[in-house]
C-alpha cells in the first residue's frame, strides 16, 4: 500500500492505493475507502496599502479635420510597414493602399471604394491605434 495526499479544489485528501499483480487484474476489484480530509491552514492574503491617485494621463492633440470623401481608417493597432500609393493616385475598391501589421502577421489595408488618393496620414514605421485616420479618398 503507498499513501498519497491529493489537493482538489482546496480540499486536501490523503489516499492508499494498492498495486495489484497480473492476476489480480484479470478480476478486477475496486476497493474504495472514505477520504480522510486534512485541513490545512488557510493564509490571508496580504493587504494592499493604499497607493496615491495617479494623474490623469495628457490626451493626444485633436485630430486635424478632412474634407475628404471618404476616410481610411485603422481596423486595429499595429505598425505601418509599407505605403502602396501616393496622394494624386486613382484607386479601385479594393486596390491595396498600405500593410499594417499587428500580431506579427501583415493586413492589407483596402481601397473602400474607388476615387483619388487625396492625402496620405501615416508614413512607414508608424505605430496606429484602432480608428487612426490612414489616408483620405475623394
Amino acid at each position: 500500500m503507498k499513501k498519497f495526499r491529493i489537493t482538489i479544489n482546496g480540499n486536501t485528501y490523503e489516499v492508499e492505493v494498492e498495486e495489484l499483480g497480473v492476476e489480480a487484474a484479470a478480476t478486477p476489484t475496486v476497493k474504495v475507502e472514505a477520504p480522510k480530509v486534512v485541513e490545512t491552514p488557510k493564509v490571508e492574503a496580504p493587504k494592499a496599502e493604499a497607493k496615491p491617485a495617479k494623474e490623469a494621463a495628457p490626451q493626444p492633440a485633436p485630430k486635424k479635420a478632412v474634407t475628404g470623401k471618404l476616410t481610411v481608417n485603422a481596423p486595429m493597432p499595429g505598425t505601418i510597414l509599407s505605403i502602396k500609393v501616393k496622394p494624386g493616385t486613382q484607386v479601385k475598391k479594393g486596390d491595396c493602399l498600405m500593410i499594417l501589421e499587428a500580431m506579427k502577421m501583415e493586413n492589407e489595408i483596402l481601397a473602400p471604394e474607388d476615387g483619388k488618393v487625396v492625402s496620405i496620414e501615416v508614413s512607414e514605421g508608424t505605430s496606429v491605434n484602432t480608428g487612426d485616420l490612414l489616408a483620405v479618398i475623394e
